[in-house]
């Protein structure tokens, strides 16, 4: 019989000791979220909702879980990413459009002037979008915003936008597909530009990426067919407009719902208004130094009744500074509390 030396056995031994709170750390769900009452809810929910026999499970085709994406997935500030790139586009677009240089508010955006296009509103954002947004067909505009993506650097990070995703967040979508949850993106960004990345960042595919939509029209031009994207708003999906999307894309209401803003308020009572155990959690941008902190006053991302209702009603809030350990995928962890 083979014999195995004490001194092996004791050096086996101390290695796996100290192995040990390395095996725990990387089995342990969410690691970059602080041991609050924000990650002790999640997990508790998904354990109740998962466990077979308790009379809280839910069967894996009903375990929908709805994420905002602006300030939810990954950040908003100091503009709304795809603003940005619209803004982008209308500087590379110039040259095949000499009118603008005459015309507002795309005047405005070539020669930086910020207080003029401030005051254009909603209605010059609306004109830019369009411009950017619609006249080619999905393929196309697919196209222009992957090459978008892989030049642009945000303005305060110098890193690409896709690394501007909240890694709590990107452990919270794995955690939840691991325990047989099907992940959605509802957001008010436009469907297309959100469909070109979604996957390779989130692990989200096109088909459960639902936002704000153009009507789409199908061409068939030199025996190719296209579709072609018109400048005819099909669906705005903010506020209302997400339950509704939700009932109409999906047709099923969500267990989970995660948003940020007001805009989410009407989703997270949708969620909210089923039977059984149900999780509304909105992500409160606190942490200035690591990210930003901003709620009822801003402009972008505005949290003020939907922040009012969480406390009103028992619904999960996220304090950014306090409850993650990391805010970035490139950020160095703090210690745990």
């Amino acid at each position: 019989m083979n014999r195995v030396s004490l001194p092996h056995l004791t050096a086996r031994w101390i290695f796996l000791l100290l192995l040990w709170p390395l095996l725990l750390q990387a089995a342990e769900p969410l690691p970059s979220w602080q041991d609050s009452p924000p990650r002790k809810a999640i997990i508790e929910f998904v354990e109740a909702v998962t466990a077979e026999g308790s009379k809280d499970f839910v069967a894996p085709a009903e375990r929908i879980a709805v994420f905002d994406n602006d300030g939810t997935l990954w950040s908003e500030q100091p503009m709304y990413f795809q603003v940005l790139f619209a803004l982008a586009e209308v500087e590379r677009l110039a040259p095949q459009h000499p009118e603008w240089k005459t015309q507002q508010p795309f005047k405005a955006v070539l020669e930086g002037d910020q207080k003029t296009l401030a005051e254009s509103g909603m209605e010059g954002l609306m004109k830019i979008i369009g411009a950017t947004h619609t006249g080619v067909s999905t393929e196309a505009f697919t196209a222009n915003v992957r090459a978008w993506l892989a030049k642009a650097k945000h303005p305060k990070s110098q890193k690409p936008y896709t690394e501007m995703v909240y890694q709590p967040m990107l452990e919270l979508l794995d955690y939840l597909r691991a325990n047989g949850f099907k992940t959605y993106i509802v957001s008010g960004g436009e469907v297309a530009f959100m469909r070109a990345w979604t996957d390779e960042v989130y692990g989200i595919p096109p088909e459960q990426v639902i936002g704000t939509t153009f009507t789409g029209q199908y061409q068939y031009n030199d025996g190719k067919p296209l579709i072609m994207r018109t400048p005819k708003l099909a669906h705005n999906d903010d506020g209302p407009g997400k339950p509704e999307s939700i009932d109409a894309v999906i047709g099923r209401r969500p267990i989970l719902a995660f948003g940020n803003s007001d805009g989410d308020q009407q989703m997270l009572q949708w969620t909210a208004a089923g039977s059984g155990k149900r999780f509304m959690g909105l992500v409160h941008h606190t942490d200035p130094l690591r990210e930003w902190a901003y709620d009822r006053q801003s402009r972008i991302g505005k949290l003020d009744k939907a922040l009012d209702e969480a406390k009103a009603k028992g619904w999960t809030v996220v304090d950014m500074a306090k409850d993650w350990r990391k805010v970035y995928p490139f950020d160095a962890e703090v210690a745990k509390q």
